[in-house]
């Protein structure tokens, strides 16, 4: 991180601190000794931040400022892109899976991303057991039927929503975060939703709704830094459900929905979140 910022302890920068939260810019104070200092991540501008912090010192007025305009150098600078690069090689290797496998006519590409193997013999598929995959070392399977989807729209929609909000969890609270979440709701979705309806299914909503999860329960606790997604994405999201497992959803033409995938990713987050609040107050 780059120090931009050194004042005495006695001054109060926690207004200022919440303005930068607010405009989605990464940063740390620290104090040393007499004096507290003000970090910001390397892809901030920092000439944009002394002026907002000069403007805010002054007694200027703040509610004008655009959201972002702080921190913003654009989705695609190299900075950002380095700092998002997970969130951009999900999006990139979901949409090359679903490619390999046709939206799900290509069966020898499928069979390479199913959470087990399968055969096809005449009229009848045969199915691998989930403990002979574990048993030949495929334990790739837990987490890979996240990459596919069997239609444009489904594909389209979760990737909209790996580059919103995964962009935004990677940028604002790290790789590693972003990648134990993507993690556990890609294992939790998959398993839950290969016992209730067997190995042929695929999509990642269920990392979808971990994500969304996360960052409701994050910013609901008072989680530093925010992420600032919508907080009525939640009540959505159970509405969302609801319809689901009612069926509602399915007469209405959506086709098969996987409710206990989303279920189970939207508790994965949930759990993640409660996991990461707790370590980050240690």
């Amino acid at each position: 991180m780059i120090k931009v910022l050194e004042v005495p302890t006695a001054e109060d920068l926690s207004d200022f601190t919440e303005i930068l939260w607010r405009h989605q810019v990464p940063h740390r104070v620290v104090e040393q000794g007499p004096v507290q200092e003000l970090w910001i991540a390397p892809e901030v501008d920092a000439e944009q931040v002394l002026s907002l912090y000069r403007h805010w010192r002054s007694g200027g007025d703040m509610s004008r400022l655009r959201r972002g305009g702080a921190g913003s150098r654009g989705a695609f600078s190299p900075a950002i892109l380095r700092r998002t690069w997970f969130s951009l090689s999900l999006i990139l290797l979901s949409a090359l899976a679903t490619l390999l496998m046709g939206f799900g006519d290509n069966l020898d590409w499928m069979r390479r991303f199913a959470i087990v193997d399968f055969q096809l013999r005449g009229d009848h598929i045969y199915y691998a057991s989930l403990g002979q995959s574990l048993a030949d070392g495929q334990w790739w399977r837990f987490f890979t039927p996240a990459l596919m989807h069997f239609n444009m729209p489904h594909l389209l929609f979760n990737l909209l929503w790996v580059w919103v909000a995964g962009r935004a969890i990677e940028a604002l609270h790290g790789r590693w975060v972003l990648l134990g979440l993507v993690a556990l709701s890609a294992l939790a979705s998959n398993l839950a939703q290969f016992w209730v309806s067997g190995p042929m299914f695929g999509g990642m909503s269920g990392v979808v709704f971990g994500l969304l999860a996360y960052a409701w329960l994050w910013d609901r606790r008072g989680g530093r830094p925010p992420i600032g997604l919508p907080p009525a994405l939640m009540p959505l999201m159970v509405i969302w459900l609801a319809l689901g497992f009612t069926g509602v959803l399915e007469s209405l033409g959506f086709g098969a929905i996987a409710n206990t995938a989303h279920l189970a990713g939207l508790m994965a987050g949930l759990f993640w979140a409660l996991l990461c609040l707790v370590a980050r107050r240690r």
